[in-house]
Order: structure tokens, then sequence, then C-alpha cells
């Protein structure tokens, strides 16, 4: 299977495709948050990425693009990004945060409840979060 640099066209694209399978399928997310992501430090370009989580639909939707309206705004490094969302190490987020290489604007109380979320038990969230982490070079 091919693998992509995290939040890349090809690994977005990639994402999209696996995430349209399991609409639906998952259990939904309890908290609402809609999170605007500044992804500095990008290993493929000279640009920051911005980017977008939104659980509002029950389902995790990560794209490009800033959301108009959001709870709050995250800044950090590429390599803590890919650590969180595709690896699932909460831990790094904490770490990166402590150290000061996390800035959040906004609703931090948002952000804290989703780092307090019991890890899904589903079979499909983990087959999912699998099926991101192998086409994540």
């Amino acid at each position: 299977m091919p693998s992509y640099p995290f939040l890349s066209d090809e690994w977005l694209g990639e994402a999209r495709k696996i995430r349209a399978e399991y609409e639906g399928k998952t259990p939904p997310i309890a908290h609402v948050v809609r999170m605007n992501l500044v992804v500095t430090a990008v290993p493929f370009s000279e640009s920051d990425i911005h980017a977008h989580m939104d659980t509002s639909s029950g389902e995790l939707v990560l794209d490009v693009g800033h959301l108009e309206v959001q709870d709050l705004k995250v800044t950090v490094d590429y390599d803590t990004a890919k650590a969180i969302l595709v690896e699932g190490n909460p831990q790094a987020g904490m770490q990166a945060f402590m150290a000061g290489k996390v800035r959040v604007e906004g609703d931090m109380a948002k952000l804290m409840a989703l780092q307090t979320a019991p890890a899904a038990s589903d079979s499909s969230a983990a087959e999912l979060a699998t099926r991101l982490r192998d086409i994540t070079a």
C-alpha cells in the first residue's frame, strides 16, 4: 500500500476515501469541537498548512482550510500534529504543550474535553485509525 506525507494532497485524498468507507460505522464523537489548525515546520512545504478538525457531525473530519466559525485555533509543529492525529499519541501533545510548542487561542475547555475522552474500543474506529496510519509516510 502506498504511503504519503501526513497532510500532503495525496494523503488527504486517500484519507477522504477511507473516511467515506467508514462514514456512519463508527460511534459518534461525544464532544463537539470546531478547531482550526496551523501546522508549522512542514517538511514538504515552505508554507504552514492551514487545516481544521470538526466533530460537529458526530464524526471527526480533518481537512485543509480554516473554518469561518471555530471554537479554538491551535498552532502546532508538523511532527506533533502527526503524533497526535495519526499515531494517536496524546502524550506527544501534552509534552509539546508543556514545552511551549503548542499555541492555543480560544476555548481551551473544548480541547481538554477531546484529550480526556475515552479511547474508542469500537473495532471499526480502531480499523479506521490503523488504515490512516498505514497511508502515512
